[in-house]
Parts: C-alpha cells; structure tokens; sequence
C-alpha cells in the first residue's frame, strides 16, 4: 500500500529547503532520525562554526538534512535561521507500524478529522517495552529480588491497609470451620497456611506439587516437606524442570481421586463460597482502583486456581527459592508489588482500562432512571450525575469507532463517517434539551443549551490548547508547531465567530430595548412624573414585536447556517486537496525506512495485522453508542431541573462547564497525551477542530432542527456570550502567531479561561430559569 504525503513541493523548494523531517508523535527522541527536533535547530541554526568533518558526518547520519556549514552560513541573521527553521518544521515524517496505523495517522494531521492516540491495532507483544509486558504478565514467573526489604514499598503498605488484613482474616475464620468439620481438616491447615500468606504474600511463592515431592512427603509424613532446603541453580524466569520419573512403590498405598473424597464436597459446600464473596470483593476493588490490577490477579488465581487443587498439592515457600533439583516445579502464584503506576496504559480490546470500567454506568443510568421513575432509591441530582458521567465513556467509544472505520476505509468514507459521528454526542444533549424544554415550555433549558455551546467553544479555544501547553511544557521546555497550519484553524475560528455572531450583533443594533421595570431615584416607577435617574431591570432586546425578527434576523440565521457549512467545506478543500503542501506528512516504516526528500513514501503491507475493530463492529458499536447516549441525555436533561433551581449557582455556570467538558473528556486525554510526545500541533488541533465543528456543523444543524420542528431555539447568545467567545479567539491567535509554545503561553490560556468561569459562575441567571 503506498500513501502519500497529501502534497508534493515543487523540484525547486526542495532543492532550497532542508527536508527537516519533525519528531514521530511516538517518541520524544526518533531513533530514526539521529536527533532530537531541538537538537536538529540547534546544528541549523549554530553550525556556522563547525568544520567540514562535522558537517560531512551529520549528512552522512541523515542524508535528507543539507545542514552544512556553508548552508549556516547563509543565514545572515538569527531571523533567517528561524525562518528556514519554520520551513523545515512544515514537513513531518511519522513512522508506521502497519497500513491501517499509517492511515490512521495520516487522519490525525488533516482537517476535520477526529485526533485520536490510541492505536486501532492489536501491536505485537514481543516488540513491547519491559514495563507494557510487565502489565500484561501473569502473576506465575518467579523472579529474582534482592532481598525481603525489597518489598517494603508504599503500594504493598496500602495493600495490608486496604486488602490484607481482612482477606486474611476471613482465611482465618474459614480454616477454624473446616477444623470443626473434622473431615476438612487438610482444608483448614490450607486455609491457615493462606491466611499468614496474603497479609504479606509479596515475594513468598505458590507452588503446585509434583508427584515426586508428594511421594516423599507421604513416605516420611512428620518430615517437614520444605521447598527451600537446597536452593536451585537454575536461572530464574525459564520453564520448571521436569518431573523425574520415580518407580511406583508396590506398598504405597494410592490416592483417592480428588472428585471421589467427602471432604472435597465439604469444603465446595462449606469453605469455598464465603471465600468466593470475599475474592470477587477484593477483585472488584482492586480492578476499579486501576493501579492495583496485581491485587486483582493474585485473588482471582486464588479462586480459580489454587482453591480448586487438592490441598496436599499446594505449598507455599517463604522466599523465591526452588525446590530440589529434580522435582516438579510448578509456580502457580508469584506476587511481588501490589501496585503498578502504568497500569494507565492496560486496554482490554483496544479500549482504555478507565473507559472500559466508567461503561457499567450506563446500565446503572439505564436502570435507575427508566425504572425508578419516582426516585425512591436515588435522587435527581444522583440520577444527573450518573448520566452525565456515563457519557464520557460512550464518547470514547464514539471515538474509537470513527478511527477505527477512517482507518481502515479510504480518505471519502472517512470523512463522511467523522461529519456523522464526530459531533454525535453533543447533538444528541443539545437536541433531546431542546425538546424536553419545549414539551415542558421551559426556555431555561435553550439559554442551558447555548451555554454549553459557548462553553465548548471557550474549552476548545483556550482550556484543551492551554492544558496541553503546560504539561506538554512541563517535560519540554519549548514546543514548536507548524504556524501556517495553525493559522488557517485561526482563520476558520474568526469566520466560525463572526458567522455565529452575526444574528446577535444584528440584533442589538436593530431591536428594540425592552425592560420589566424601571423605577428612579425617589423610588417611584416610570409612569410617574417625578424627575430624576431611572434604574432599569431585566432588560433586553425584544424580537418578538414587529416584522424585525421574521424579516430580518430569521433570514439572517439562515444565511449564515447556510454559509457556514459551505465555509468548512472549502477548509477542507484548501487543505486536503489545493494546499496539502502545508502539512507535507511523511509515512515510512519503523524498520529500514529509507530517508529522502521525496513526499511520496511506500508504506508496506504487514501480513498479519490485527485491527481491534472491523469497519462491521465499529458501525455497531457507533449506533449502539449513539442510541445509548441518547437515553443517558434524555434522562440528564429530564433530571437536570433540581440542578438548575440551586439558588447560589448561574444556569449559565452548569451550562459552560458540566454540559460543555463532559462530553470533551476523551479529547482532552488524547491532547495531553499528544503534548507529552512533544506533538502539540496535534494537541492543538484537537481543540480548534472541535471548535470549528460547533459553529459550523453542530449550530446549523440546531438551526435546520429548529426549522423543521419549532423548540423556541434562537440563535441570539447573551452579551457575555458574544464578547467571551470574540475575546477568547482574538488571543488564541496572539498565542499561536510564532509557532513556538511553553507552560506559560498555557498558563496564561488556562488563567483566562478560568476568569471567564468566575464571571459565569457570579452571573445573575438567565430570564426564565
């Protein structure tokens, strides 16, 4: 499969540009490259002193740069230098693991598709790093270690405080019955043996026995049958030896199959269920606590393991020694830490642990909302809270669907597929408030609604670009994106505004003022003749009186609706089709990629790849998703009234942050994790896509909606509306004009975003709430 680079520049550019080829969105350093990109501006830009030796070898190490001395001294200033700095930004090389991950990051740098970082492709578990493998492992290698001490670590502290002591102490309870029972007596010794071991199983293996041992522990039944007398020679981390044949003795008597004794039935009847509930509460815990996903493999080997073995195969060791050279090695449960820092990164098909485990809120939104219609067993404001936060993980799942299906499918369908779905989620919530509030004829809900829409519109100008800004900068001291890109997302915001805007501005210099009352100074109201200043309350601009609205404003919203669509497809045009040149991508292999200047790089075809999700599952799990967020934004809406009747917080407030960033979650992950890897052009395209898409798909979608099925919806937003969404990308495009970005820029977003919020939150709320 051969991808191009979505532009080829002319033969002369390129003969006078350096083909600098950017960072790989994967790593901080590309080992492909040589250098990192600060490296790479400081030899452009600081090789006016270096001989001819250095340059040679620097072109050797990466024929595409022409970084020479004598092209350093070319530059006459440290302008100059920045400016071929700039130029050579422009082009991006990405690295590809296979067709449909090289596809997917192509998708990633064009306009008006969905940024996403998660791969779409199962990655070979052999090229992963020692800390994913160490995730993924099961807890039954033993490894060596340097001592007991070594396991004294603040994850295996929590773990006594938090699981230990009464995992332990059921142990405890259980071996005491099996002692009453008298006929599961070996069962209890177990139990007891067990209930030492998980107040502090770290570095004390289990081990199922092997005939050898167990004959030699049944010829000498008061010998202690210890795995650690000798200690094995034998590496640590390789397959058990095997079972030396021992001659059966003509007088030892044989075992009674394990399904054939009493005291097996004894114990399935009586010792094995409690420790069933306390095993499925403690892998519960541990698995929504995340980090503590050991705990978890530990108890659920124990369940369905080492609990169903007959109790004279299973010995516990103190230390990680072997047994006797010779004898059947085994090692069942081997625990080490309970906790795990990355376990951030653990998917399970493809999808993110955190996402994967938020999804049984939405059986429980589901459940307690369409059932409990008389909140006997939860409130509305429980019933609020559980559909909004089911919404984020249906976002994710939104979002791994569209890259999935634009992945595997050609540039048309994927474009089509992100238009459909991309905005799905906060159509649904807008759309589905729209109506309940017209069912009802509350017009507070359409002020909630156009809240939340400028509350997206100032998230995704200043919170996302601001957030990725500092803790992107937090590891890299200077971030570089490409500018000229930034600029026509600028570009596109100020005719997103202006086209949004247009209605209101309209509005206030043509309708009429109208106030609810107007008392002066004395106290009297307007009607009298007193003299004096009149102080005016809920004053706005009427619409409804006169041909104003009906004759000027609605066709003025409809124009502007109709022109908007038509402005987000001439972007695309402009930088898919006419100017592809300004993103210049790059695909090339991970292995022997073969650098030059050319745009055109042959990705090949991996025999063998694994795509999580098929285009068939990823439209089902699109509508499935889609269908389920409408329920979730039915029932938010249907219990968001109690929210709103909170006497010291704005309607205004509720709108531009809970409704507005919920649904925003999974993208503002996807932002940070590109900041990290030192790609912030993509961090910052994830929010001025999405800001693009409000304004010109999502409101004129609203606006069309409202045609054809009148809800009150206007398209008239509040002055502080106006002036915060005008202000917000008048210094968007301030911040992104050098092309260059740090953690202050970030923090300056970050601090004005917030302000916004104080106003928001101090703002008298809207009329009609």
């Amino acid at each position: 499969m051969s991808l191009s680079s979505t532009g080829s520049p002319d033969t002369t550019s390129r003969r006078r540009r350096p083909a600098e080829h950017a960072q790989d969105s994967s790593s901080e350093h590309d080992p492909l490259l040589g250098y990192s990109n600060e490296q790479a501006h400081d030899r452009l830009c600081g090789a006016q002193h270096a001989d001819s030796s250095t340059s040679s070898s620097q072109h050797s190490l990466y024929s595409a740069t022409k970084c020479t001395a004598a092209y350093a001294c070319a530059c006459p200033s440290h302008h100059a230098c920045e400016d071929s700095w700039e130029e050579s930004q422009n082009k991006k090389t990405i690295r590809a693991e296979n067709e449909v991950e090289a596809n997917k990051l192509v998708n990633n740098y064009r306009f008006g598709f969905r940024k996403w970082k998660s791969h779409v492709t199962e990655r070979p578990f052999e090229g992963r790093s020692d800390v994913v493998k160490e995730l993924y492992s099961e807890l039954n290698v033993i490894k060596p270690h340097s001592g007991p001490g070594h396991f004294i670590t603040c994850g295996n502290l929590a773990y006594v405080l938090l699981f230990g002591w009464w995992v332990s102490l059921a142990y405890f309870l259980v071996g005491t019955l099996m002692f009453i029972t008298v006929t599961g007596v070996p069962y209890g010794k177990l139990c007891w043996k067990l209930c030492c071991y998980f107040l502090w199983p770290f570095g004390n293996p289990i081990h199922k026995m092997g005939n050898t041992l167990r004959r030699c522990c049944e010829r000498a039944p008061d010998c202690e049958c210890s795995m650690e007398a000798e200690e094995d020679n034998s590496p640590f981390l390789l397959p058990s030896p095997t079972e030396v044949p021992v001659p059966e003795m003509p007088d030892r008597p044989l075992r009674t199959p394990y399904w054939r004794r009493f005291a097996t039935y004894v114990w399935l009847l009586l010792g094995y269920p409690p420790l069933v509930v306390v095993h499925s509460l403690a892998c519960f815990i541990s698995w929504i606590l995340v980090f503590t996903i050991p705990v978890f493999k530990m108890n659920a080997r124990t369940l369905g393991v080492i609990l169903l073995l007959p109790p004279e195969d299973v010995s516990i060791s103190a230390g990680s020694q072997r047994k006797h050279q010779g004898y059947e090695t085994r090692a069942l449960l081997c625990c080490y830490h309970a906790a795990n820092w990355y376990y951030y990164k653990y998917t399970i098909d493809g999808i993110n642990v955190f996402a994967a485990n938020l999804l049984p809120l939405v059986i429980v939104a589901l459940v307690t909302g369409y059932i409990d219609r008389e909140n006997k067993y939860a409130s509305s404001d429980v019933k609020f809270t559980i559909a909004i936060g089911s919404i984020i993980p249906l976002s994710y799942y939104i979002g791994m669907g569209i890259a999935s299906i634009s992945a595997q499918s050609n540039f048309a369908v994927g474009a089509v597929v992100n238009a459909t779905f991309g905005s799905i989620t906060e159509l649904t919530f807008y759309i589905t408030a729209l109506l309940r509030g017209h069912q009802k004829a509350n017009t507070c809900l359409e002020e909630v609604v156009k809240a939340a829409l400028t509350g997206t519109l100032l998230g995704c100008i200043l919170f996302i670009p601001g957030i990725c800004m500092i803790i992107g900068g937090l590891r890299h001291s200077e971030q570089r994106f490409n500018s000229r890109s930034a600029g026509v997302s600028c570009a596109l915001l100020f005719i997103s505004i202006g086209g949004v805007f247009a209605p209101t501005l309209f509005s206030k210099a043509y309708g009429n003022l109208v106030c609810d009352s107007c008392t002066n100074s004395t106290g009297a109201n307007s009607t009298s003749n007193s003299s004096g200043p009149f102080v005016c309350h809920n004053c706005h601009y009427d619409l409804s009186n006169g041909t104003l609205f009906h004759n000027h404003v609605q066709p003025l919203v409809y124009t502007v609706c109709a022109l908007l669509p038509v402005a987000y497809i001439i972007g695309l045009l402009f930088t898919l089709k006419t100017h592809s040149h300004i993103y210049n991508i790059h695909v090339g292999e991970v292995q022997g990629m073969n650098h030059s200047n050319e745009s055109h790089l042959t990705v090949s075809g991996h025999h063998g790849t694994v795509v999580h999700w098929s285009r068939w599952r990823s439209l089902v799990i699109l509508i499935l998703a889609t269908v389920l967020t409408s329920a979730c934004a039915d029932l938010a809406t249907e219990h968001i009234q109690p929210i709103l009747s909170q006497p010291n917080i704005s309607q205004y407030f509720i709108g531009v942050t809970v409704l507005a960033m919920v649904p925003e979650i999974p993208e503002i992950v996807n932002g940070i994790q590109f900041a990290l890897q030192n790609n912030i052009s993509l961090s910052l395209e994830v929010g001025s896509c999405i800001a693009v898409q409000v304004c010109m798909l999502q409101i004129p979608i609203l606006v069309l909606f409202n045609a054809f099925y009148d809800v009150g919806f206007v398209l008239i937003f509040s002055d502080q509306h106006l002036w915060a969404s005008i202000f917000s990308v008048i210094l968007v495009n301030y911040i992104f004009m050098d092309g260059k970005c740090d953690y202050f820029q970030g923090t300056a977003l970050v601090v004005v975003y917030l302000i916004l919020l104080a106003q928001y939150y101090f703002a008298p709320s809207p009329a009609g709430c």
